[in-house]
């Protein structure tokens, strides 16, 4: 059958944005390459055309520059043409890029979600307020403990009103212990003007000698 009707011709490949970039931006750069070529020679005629005189020979010379410049001007454009190819195939491979991986992205929230809702159906809120009322009631009943624990035993029973008073009264005394005044009305005694261990001569009395001790002196 492949003989009589021919082997069908194998599809090819569709167009790879990035395979033309990729082509586009070779052919660009030859043309660069020409476009540098022209201007070397270009550099030379007018090397030459500086010092020949006027004549058919400069003439031909300036021809034949001028024709160079013009295949040069038409590489720039040409040039110019495939970078601004390239540069739009560029956006729009740019673009697709960035609507495939939003796809993506939506892809990952939709199935997130989805996830989400599946795990929400296994979680049970009664089980969750009464696990909160359990926990509520424990912390109340370890508060109890506590309570019951730190309890005073043997404690003089008063009112709030006689505990203030002696509040004040104990404020009253260490008022008191923290005044000094007192120290000042104590009168230190005065220096002595006379030596102590020097012995005072007996004063007469009435006319009476009298000793140290302030006894009459018996005459001798």
């Amino acid at each position: 059958m492949n003989r009589l009707f021919g082997k069908a011709k194998a599809k090819e490949p569709p167009a790879n944005l990035n395979d033309c970039i990729s082509t586009v931006d070779q052919r660009a750069n030859n043309m660069d390459e020409k476009i540098q070529k022209l201007d070397k020679e270009l550099i030379k005629y007018k090397e030459q055309l500086s010092k020949m005189r006027e004549g058919p020979a400069k003439n031909s010379v300036k021809q034949k520059a001028l024709r160079l410049l013009k295949q040069k001007k038409t590489y720039e454009s040409q040039r110019d043409n495939l970078l601004q190819q390239s540069f739009n195939m560029e956006q729009a491979n740019f673009t697709t890029q960035q609507l495939k991986d939003t796809k993506v992205t939506v892809e990952a929230m939709k199935l997130g979600v989805k996830e989400m809702k599946n795990e929400y159906k296994k979680v049970n809120l009664n089980e969750i307020e009464d696990l909160q009322d359990d926990l509520e009631d424990m912390l109340e009943q370890a508060n109890e403990v506590q309570e019951t624990l730190g309890r005073s035993y043997n404690m003089p029973d008063m009112t709030d009103e006689e505990l203030e008073a002696e509040l004040a009264e104990l404020n009253d005394e260490l008022a008191l212990d923290e005044d000094n005044s007192y120290l000042d009305a104590v009168n230190t005694p005065a220096v002595p003007s006379k030596d102590p261990s020097a012995k005072e001569k007996p004063q007469p009395t009435d006319g009476i000698m009298v000793d140290e001790f302030g006894l009459p002196k018996i005459p001798q």
